[in-house]
């Protein structure tokens, strides 16, 4: 192993530390009983409040001044200063503890916890002065220095930035050491699952668990990762969707179930697309897809509320506004409004001629929807920015979708498109087990025709709505997609805290 010369510096002061008896990993308890912000807020020097704190964190800076120093100390809440004098912490003779330990072997980046209390130095600034110190944990890597500035104007200047996609997202521990903003970004995340999840306990759904180990993959379109098991001896796959599980227990009885699940899909990868990804399905008996519009519009826009305080949110270089209503097109209208063109009544060889002339390459495996659909994708999907449901789909597109109660060779389904992308998928779901039979049967054709992602026959769901389901309106959202636009971040792996990535490539 190649250490550089911090590295081995760190190393040997960690065995200095063993040699002068102070554990650099000590087990005890430390008892944490204020944070860096609760201090700052709170903190008035008239009351004289916070006269005995105990804080822990990361070393991010010092400043030696001979007999004391001042320095920085991040815990998950923010930077706070500490003031550190040699006869505070090591009173009496023994000063190995300031002159060696705090000013020679501690380093930025290493776990201290400080007890003492809090007062303002003479400009004014907020700090505790330490009178105990321990070291807590010994860093052995040394942290990107990330340098900030304030100039006179109050603007910050950050220097040496810590930027690299690939270390970032590789090594996600660092990133949020040295960037506190990305912290940020997943506390809004676990914020906006939190809403979603209160909204829906609030009007009654219970929220259950279905098998990741599926002996079948079904509920959407995609190519799945597979498994052995070896006790069974039988090839098990990783869900691509938790749909079917769900709608079993809608025959079961439950008028209301949703899932936050990981599915798992064995496609590209890209700023929108990890294989790894996370979606909440919902399925709620005797309702509709015109129901489980309304229900979408109200339940994101409580979650722009709740992480932002205003239905208005700055992605990028727009402000969407989730106020309901949202705009409503049918997918022939979309179609029609961005490309000038009528595709309502063409069959699969006026649909391949059509994407031909609008310069869209097709796979001449696919069948009519998946024509339609690169249709949509390419010339409409990326200009819709604002929240817009696209209705009404081709009944070759949605095998799981049931049939338009007025329009012939359409079915019941809608997407909630926003900033170019798809954030939600709804059916009013298909419930007559004849129909869902010769749909699986027409994907089964599809995948010999060589589609991958064609549905497989799934008997066992078959069984169960020939049990009987009641009419259902279910709904598929994509938590990281409306993560990325909540946060105003551009790329999916921005609000994963572990994206998948290559193998690291070893220095030889």
């Amino acid at each position: 192993m190649h250490l550089s010369e911090q590295e081995l510096r760190r190393r040997h002061e960690r065995e200095e530390l063993q040699k002068m008896g102070i554990n650099p990993y000590p087990s005890e308890l430390f008892d944490v009983t204020a944070t860096a912000k609760d201090i700052k807020d709170n903190y008035d020097p008239e009351q004289n409040n916070y006269q005995e704190v105990s804080l822990a964190g990361r070393l991010m800076s010092r400043r030696v001044m001979g007999k004391a120093s001042f320095a920085e100390l991040m815990d998950s809440s923010g930077r706070i200063q500490i003031y550190v004098s040699r006869d505070d912490i090591a009173p009496g003779e023994n000063k190995d503890l300031y002159n060696t330990v705090f000013k020679k072997m501690l380093d930025i980046g290493d776990f201290i916890g400080v007890k003492g209390y809090v007062f303002k130095t003479q400009v004014g600034e907020t700090s505790v002065h330490v009178t105990e110190l321990t070291l807590l944990a010994k860093s052995l890597k040394p942290l990107p220095i990330v340098k900030r500035e304030v100039d006179e104007n109050g603007v910050e200047h950050v220097y040496d930035a810590f930027t690299d996609p690939e270390l970032r997202y590789r090594q996600r521990y660092v990133d949020m050491v040295v960037n506190p903003d990305v912290r940020d970004t997943f506390i809004k995340r676990t914020k906006l699952v939190n809403t979603m999840r209160e909204y829906l306990n609030e009007r009654g759904y219970l929220e259950v668990e279905t098998p990741i180990l599926q002996p079948l993959y079904g509920g959407a379109a995609a190519r799945p990762f597979k498994t052995h098991h070896n006790t069974l001896d039988m090839t098990l796959y990783l869900r691509i969707a938790n749909e079917l599980y769900l709608k079993r227990l809608i025959v079961g009885g439950f008028d209301g179930v949703y899932e936050f699940s990981k599915d798992f899909r064995n496609e590209g990868m890209s700023r929108f697309h990890n294989p790894e990804f996370t979606q909440v399905e919902l399925y709620v008996a005797y309702k509709d897809y015109y129901w489980m519009m309304d229900l979408v519009e109200e339940m994101v826009e409580k979650v722009a509320l709740a992480l932002h305080g205003t239905t208005e949110v700055q992605v990028g270089e727009n402000v969407i506004n989730f106020a309901r209503p949202w705009k409503r097109f049918t997918m022939f209208e979309a179609i029609q409004h961005f490309t000038g063109i009528d595709i309502s009544e063409m069959d699969e060889t006026q649909l391949r001629e059509t994407a031909t002339n609008l310069g869209i390459k097709l796979d001449p495996n696919i069948g009519k929807g998946k024509i339609i659909d690169e249709i949509f994708g390419e010339k409409c999907e990326g200009q819709l920015i604002q929240p817009t449901f696209i209705t009404d789909y081709p009944v070759e597109m949605s095998p799981l979708a049931k049939k338009h109660r007025s329009k012939e060779g359409l079915v019941e389904r809608f997407e909630a498109i926003c900033n170019g992308k798809e954030i939600c998928n709804s059916f009013s779901e298909l419930n007559d087990p004849i129909d869902q039979r010769a749909r699986f049967e027409e994907q089964l054709e599809l995948g010999k025709r060589g589609d991958t992602e064609a549905m497989v026959l799934d008997e066992d769901f078959l069984r169960a709505l020939e049990y009987g389901m009641p009419p259902t309106a279910g709904l598929g959202i994509g938590i990281d997609r409306l993560s990325m636009i909540m946060t105003n971040s551009q790329s999916i792996q921005d609000v994963l805290f572990f994206p998948q990535m290559k193998p690291e490539r070893q220095d030889s």
